[in-house]
Parts: structure tokens; C-alpha cells; sequence
């Protein structure tokens, strides 16, 4: 078993410099992001204040570097939810899988590539449990065919987990011709016509943003294509 790392409390939503895992504490919930993997992964564990269930975000890479997390952190993994079918965030889903005996979740039309058939099919508008927490699912076309963010709100803010389809600077990559009109469509009028400027982004890879960071780009991103 590799040995935990220490969890920072000091949350800046950056592991650019560090690979010390950040703890946010909101309101209801706990949020603790790593990073792992070759590619810089972002693996998040939130884990509910009220009850202990925890949802981890992107089994991304480094099983064992997941489990050290998990095993100091408070709570119990509830369930595994994979946001697209990319290689690099499903690494490790079948070693966290199999140590922790929870079901998994993804979105419908991803989760053929996945090496674990989730437990539950996840489309645009299901509403995610886990404890009391309620995650609403987002379907973004572009990146993938079944790319899912998952939005949690706590008090007057939403924490918004991406996955690859909208990073601080830009949407995710794409590859096919209209892919990237499906997505900034997508992103346009599924998160930002939807969410304040105070929304929080925790992409798959990288710092974190805000809506508000990164609306006033918009025309940008759609002029230049990327």
C-alpha cells in the first residue's frame, strides 16, 4: 500500500507545484482534489458532511495512491463516477472498484469504452445521490459522445465538476468536424446560461476557474474554434 500523502486545508484548486492533495470544506460537503498520473488527473473524493458518503470523481490513475487517500480520509466511498471514456480517468476504476466494493456510474453513451460496466447509466437531467448531496448530470457533446458534469450546490454556490469539456482558458479538445460547435454549444447553454459568475470549475486536469473567470471569453473561444 503506498503511504498517504498529508491533505492540505490550504485549498487553492492548483497542484501545479505539488502533489499534496487540497481539502475545500463547503457547507455540506468536503471536497478533496489529487492529482495523478503521467497526465496530471484530477481525482476528487467528495465526501458529505452529514453523512460520510462519499462520490469519487475519475479513478483516473494511481490505484494505490487513491486508496491511501481514501483510507485517511473520514467517510465511506458510496460511488465511483467516471466522467468520459478517455483512457487517462479510468486508469485505476477497476482496482478502486474492486477495493471498495461500490457500485459505479457514466454516462450513457461512454460507458461502453469503460473496462468496468457501470451500475448505472447516467443521462442529461438525472440527478446524481450520494448521502444527501444531490449532483444534477450535465450532457456535453464534443469532447466525447457522452461526456457528464456533474453540478453540486452548496448554500449560493455551485461546484461544477467538468471532466474534459470546459478548462480555465477554453472547452476541451476536439477532434471530428462540428464536434467543436456541439460543445461550445453545449457548454454555452447548459453551464453558463445556466450558473453565476460564482460557479467553481474542477476540471479533469489542472487548476480550478470560475464561470465568472471565464464568460467574458466566450466569443473568443467560439471565433477562434478551440
Amino acid at each position: 500500500m503506498t503511504a498517504a500523502a498529508p491533505i492540505s486545508d490550504t485549498y487553492t484548486g492548483d497542484l501545479s507545484e505539488s502533489k499534496t492533495p487540497q481539502r475545500r470544506t463547503l457547507n455540506s460537503a468536503t471536497i478533496v482534489k489529487l492529482s495523478v498520473g503521467p497526465m496530471d488527473n484530477n481525482v476528487y473524493v467528495v465526501t458529505s458532511r452529514a453523512t460520510g458518503d462519499q462520490l469519487i470523481i475519475d479513478a483516473a490513475n494511481d490505484g494505490d495512491t487513491i486508496a491511501a487517500l481514501l483510507e485517511q480520509l473520514p467517510g465511506t466511498p458510496a460511488l465511483i463516477f467516471t466522467t468520459h471514456q478517455h483512457f487517462d480517468h479510468w486508469q485505476a476504476l477497476e482496482q478502486v472498484a474492486e477495493a471498495t466494493g461500490v457500485p459505479t456510474a457514466a454516462g450513457r453513451l461512454d460507458a461502453a469504452e469503460l473496462p468496468v460496466t457501470p451500475d448505472r447509466l447516467i443521462d442529461d437531467g438525472d440527478v446524481v445521490t450520494v448521502g444527501d448531496l444531490s449532483f444534477d448530470a450535465i450532457h456535453l457533446v464534443g469532447h466525447t459522445p457522452g461526456s457528464i458534469a456533474l453540478a453540486l450546490t452548496d448554500g449560493d454556490t455551485v461546484h461544477l465538476f467538468t471532466g474534459d469539456s470546459l478548462f480555465p482558458g477554453g472547452v476541451g479538445k476536439t477532434w471530428q468536424p462540428g464536434d467543436f460547435d456541439t460543445l461550445i454549444d453545449d457548454v454555452s447553454t447548459k453551464i453558463f446560461d445556466r450558473y453565476p459568475d460564482s460557479t467553481v470549475v474542477y476540471p479533469g486536469h489542472g487548476k480550478d476557474t470560475t464561470l465568472g473567470a471565464e464568460r467574458g471569453s466566450l466569443p473568443e473561444w467560439r471565433e477562434r474554434g478551440w
